[in-house]
């Protein structure tokens, strides 16, 4: 039986990786021991990070829906609370996106609140 080569697929495999790693710095690009590493690290960091983006994001929007609260004389813990009680069912992406865009329907939503 002939021995089988695997020059195409052992070729493919290393051009996957080492185009994958264009633009690092340093061996990283063209080293195919180094870049599996920084290749397979890349891979953990965007997986980590997917993760990390959403907790930034919601921190973002409580700093951003505090500092419009405090302006309309409510506290961000208020502000939530009295959500909860008067049942108004808006996320804090867009109560967000309201402080910033439209200050002025934010500004409604806290008088309904402090009502």
């Amino acid at each position: 039986m002939p021995r089988v080569k695997t020059r195409v697929a052992s070729r493919a495999r290393r051009k996957k990786i080492l185009n994958a790693n264009k633009g690092y710095f340093g061996k990283k690009a063209n080293c195919l021991m180094i870049a599996k590493d920084a290749f397979w690290r890349s891979g953990q960091y965007a997986f980590r990070d997917r993760r990390q983006k959403k907790r930034n994001f919601r921190a973002l929007w409580i700093v951003r829906i505090n500092a419009a609260a405090r302006l309309n004389g409510v506290s961000y813990s208020a502000l939530i609370s009295g959500m909860k009680t008067k049942a108004v069912e808006l996320n804090r992406k867009s109560l967000a996106h309201l402080a910033l865009h439209e200050p002025e329907v934010f500004a409604k939503v806290c008088a309904a609140i402090k009502a």
